[in-house]
């Protein structure tokens, strides 16, 4: 399997470079020369496998040239103690990502990464820098899943203000080799100064950087697989995916790719509708972000929008994906409703998947609809406990609570980030 830069498709490498490149030289998202296809027998039993069998099928072709069958398997088993359970919600079914130690999907990705990165990296002398922006969950899974791997050290950008207090504590609180920054501005500002650090040639001579965004292949790989487990145990249905940088909807794109049966996605964003527009008029515009409920998805510029129409023309893309946009008040009646008629807690970004549902039709489908929930709704009780009362706190979420947060201030400025670095 080879990678290509959506910039530059002469330049192809292999996965260990793309993965540990993370971004390609000449500032483009690393993609594959061709998507791998499940064989016949695993689709047909895609819904009796558990879930690390599933991941093991999903993930193998993408790395097989860089990671042996063995290792890979350890990998797997040891990234997911935890599983990604279908439960049913009213008239549509809930796919749970939020079992993992910070209680969103970004372990999928992260948890895999970190193994991956430091089977890799065996044998290296010089230490590697994992710079990564977040607009909420993807700072906490990267801290904690490379949260003292020898030889791995991780700068975390994250918006100052715009993202939760135990999101914070999750990016900030781990310390050790994990070190954040508070960047006075907007996700798009911290993602904006990440993508100058990796086309600085004069810093990339000083230091080993790498990506831990869902950029970075390798950490989007890996969430294919609960899609194609979640189509194998129900073929054939839609998924309504809460989307910001457009990462776990692309992991979608690539299962369908693969074989997984998949009838179509809904691309459900909160005010910040940059894609959903692009999908009814056929013209990209990337705009400044807007602060929402649902911050993780806060993102003006997805950079996986890159990845996606690398793949993907317009007119395909709008026979696959509908956009829909959710506006706080709309996140805020989700929450409540579905709380009342199915005693069902929603945090405000599976919210927007669900309202974004109703909004397309909701009970109207013919098949039982999937809602991809993104996050645990303790990790947002600052929202969800005056409109439904307090959720149950995971004993992860309670120990990240505890934690003390230790976090440098920046403007977002470039020049000061990289005299940080």
């Amino acid at each position: 399997m080879r990678y290509y830069s959506t910039r530059d498709k002469n330049r192809a490498v292999g996965f260990s470079a793309a993965a540990l490149e993370g971004l390609a030289p000449d500032g483009g998202l690393y993609v594959p020369e061709e998507i791998p296809r499940f064989s016949p027998s695993v689709i047909s039993s895609l819904g009796r496998m558990n879930y690390t069998d599933v991941a093991v099928e999903t993930i193998r072709p993408w790395v097989k040239e860089d990671i042996p069958g063995s290792a890979l398997e350890d990998m797997i088993h040891s990234a997911y103690p935890f599983d990604a359970p279908l439960v049913i919600a009213g008239d549509r079914m809930v796919l749970e990502l939020f079992h993992g130690p910070t209680a969103a999907f970004k372990d999928f990705g992260a948890r895999f990464m970190a193994r991956a990165f430091s089977w890799l990296r065996r044998g290296e002398d010089k230490p590697l820098k994992i710079l990564v922006a977040t607009s909420g969950d993807t700072g906490g899974a990267v801290a904690d899943g490379f949260y003292g791997v020898e030889g791995i050290s991780v700068t975390v950008l994250y918006p100052r203000g715009r993202v939760s207090l135990l999101q914070e504590k999750q990016i900030a609180g781990l310390k050790g080799n994990v070190t954040a920054f508070a960047v006075e501005g907007s996700f798009d500002d911290c993602q904006r100064m990440v993508k100058q650090a990796f086309g600085d040639e004069d810093l990339k001579k000083s230091l080993c950087l790498s990506s831990a965004n869902s950029i970075n292949i390798s950490r989007l790989i890996p969430q294919a697989a609960y899609y194609a487990a979640a189509a194998g145990r129900l073929p054939d249905t839609i998924f309504s995916v809460p989307s910001g940088n457009f990462g776990n909807l692309t992991a979608g794109l690539y299962a369908y790719r693969m074989g997984a049966p998949i009838r179509r996605f809904i691309a459900a964003t909160n005010v910040n509708r940059t894609v959903p527009d692009y999908l009814e008029s056929g013209k990209y515009e990337a705009r400044l972000s807007k602060a929402t409920l649902s911050n993780a998805m806060d993102v003006g510029a997805p950079s996986n929008f890159e990845r996606m129409a690398a793949h993907f023309s317009w007119e395909e893309m709008k026979s696959l994906i509908q956009g829909a946009s959710v506006s706080d008040d709309e996140t805020r009646i989700a929450i409540t409703d579905t709380f009342t008629r199915c005693s069902y807690r929603l945090d405000p970004h599976s919210a927007v998947g669900w309202k974004a549902l109703d909004k397309l039709g909701g009970a109207k489908w013919i098949l039982m609809p999937i809602i991809v929930a993104t996050a645990h709704p303790a990790k947002f009780a600052e929202i969800v406990e005056p409109l439904i009362g307090p959720a149950p706190v995971p004993p992860s979420l309670q120990k990240a609570m505890e934690r003390s947060t230790e976090a440098r201030i920046i403007p977002a400025e470039y020049n000061v980030l990289k005299e940080c670095l």
